[in-house]
């Protein structure tokens, strides 16, 4: 067995720097198989660096408090205090918050407790191709990320 309090939990930050409070919860406990962090969102702020899917995992959040707001391929969704949105492997989504309060909620992954880079896919836009088309994506010196085009394999650094 294993316990934690939350708020003793060390602050990790996204490499991109596009939260302030991300909290590893399934780090914490020695998780495996189970992927869980603890997020507080201010203004403007987003649980990921964008637009991107898990090939390889699905994810589940949890809002407790405020509105965060995902875009998905359907649209925009609005998830509220005490929402579930869940997202299978291949379903691309960027959540964040874009109101003036901030959100409190829990990201869920399974299988598995860490991301697999090779694994997540992110639509943006190619300089080589002029449109906007899936990028496999690899962390490079822990604070960038290099960017390969599933279409025309151009490269680039993205931090």
């Amino acid at each position: 067995m294993e316990k934690v309090t939350i708020d003793e939990i060390d602050i990790e930050r996204n490499p991109m720097e596009v939260h302030s409070v991300r909290r590893p919860i399934s780090q914490a406990l020695g998780m495996t198989d189970f992927a869980m962090n603890y997020f507080e969102l201010e203004p403007d702020e987003s649980f990921s660096g964008g637009f991107h899917t898990h090939h390889d995992q699905e994810e589940v959040f949890y809002i407790q408090e405020g509105v965060a707001t995902f875009d998905t391929e359907d649209g925009e969704v609005a998830v509220e205090a005490g929402d579930v949105i869940r997202f299978a492997p291949g379903e691309f989504q960027h959540g964040y918050n874009d109101s003036d309060e901030r959100v409190v909620g829990f990201a869920f992954g399974a299988p598995g407790a860490r991301h697999d880079w090779s694994e997540i896919e992110s639509l943006i836009y190619c300089q080589e191709c002029e449109e906007e088309v899936g990028h496999g994506l690899e962390l490079i010196d822990g604070s960038a990320f290099r960017m390969t085009c599933t279409a025309c394999e151009n490269t680039f650094t993205l931090s």
